[in-house]
């Protein structure tokens, strides 16, 4: 007996120490995460203590992460090497994850032909939690659609591709987002919480998003979900143009037609709307 509880605990001792590291190699993936978190469209480079003070690492721990995301390109040194940038590899990887999405592909033909019908720029995002991220942009003089070569982001509170996500997602989304801080960009821009969720539940009313000059100057969008094959929303697909040719008048006119584009591409997707969900939509005929 005590021979096969000594056998026990030797199996046991060598289970916990050969599943040690793993566990320390999601640890330190989930570190690298964060850093790579720290980096925004406005703070482009940073040094090693704002890293250290974002994430709450202890110096050696970001150094020595730092050190090895430089290694695989996922950070590059800057500025005499005392600042830190994204590296060419994340660009990379980005790239090539939507040139395989199936919302490119499938999307492609509706995002032109809105273009056609328009005149003006058409944009098709998707939503990472915080920003609607562009993998898409189309104008009427240009050629046939393609993947945007310069992945950014635009802040989803503000944007019309933005707000016709957020409208569609739950509660703890919409107020992780407002917690991040609602920049002022225009003198348009939504910048209270409460304001910009009475916006939403209008934007969900009439079904279709819009940026009246929020993010932009003098620039009118108008914006509409799109659903993956369960229904959720995960990205959309936007009209803008100068407020000179998108008019408060223009708008109504407009939006059914995007609106019809987004109702495409979920399908495209192989969401299948309920009769419920579909009631009282009439759209133009093409």
């Amino acid at each position: 007996m005590d021979g096969d509880r000594t056998e026990f605990e030797t199996v046991k001792a060598r289970a916990i120490r050969s599943s040690a590291p793993s566990k320390d190699l999601v640890q330190s993936l989930h570190k690298m995460s964060r850093i790579l978190q720290c980096f925004t469209a406005h703070d482009r480079t940073l040094g090693l203590n704002e890293i250290h003070e974002r994430t709450g690492f202890p110096k050696a721990t970001a150094h020595r992460l730092l050190s090895t995301m430089k290694e695989i390109g996922f950070v590059e040194q800057a500025r005499g090497r005392d600042r830190y940038r994204l590296g060419l590899k994340l660009f990379e990887l980005g790239t090539l994850f939507v040139a395989n999405l199936d919302l490119h592909r499938e999307a492609q033909p509706h995002v032109d032909r809105l273009a056609k019908l328009s005149g003006e720029v058409v944009h098709l995002c998707i939503f990472d939690g915080f920003h609607a991220v562009f993998v898409d942009r189309k104008e009427l003089e240009s050629g046939p659609s393609s993947v945007v070569m310069t992945i950014e982001g635009a802040p989803s509170y503000c944007t019309s591709v933005g707000k016709a996500i957020l409208a569609w997602r739950d509660e703890e989304t919409v107020d992780r987002v407002i917690a991040a801080g609602l920049r002022r960009f225009t003198p348009s821009t939504i910048t209270e919480g409460a304001a910009l969720k009475a916006d939403l539940a209008a934007t969900r009313d009439r079904g279709y998003s819009i940026d009246r000059s929020e993010h932009q100057p003098n620039l009118q969008c108008i914006g509409a979900p799109i659903r993956d094959a369960g229904g959720s929303v995960f990205a959309s697909v936007s009209v803008s143009g100068p407020t000179e040719r998108v008019t408060d008048a223009r708008i109504p006119v407009l939006a059914p037609f995007v609106v019809q584009t987004a109702d495409e591409i979920s399908r495209a997707l192989g969401y299948a709307p309920t009769w419920q969900s579909a009631k009282g939509r009439s759209l133009p005929e093409r």
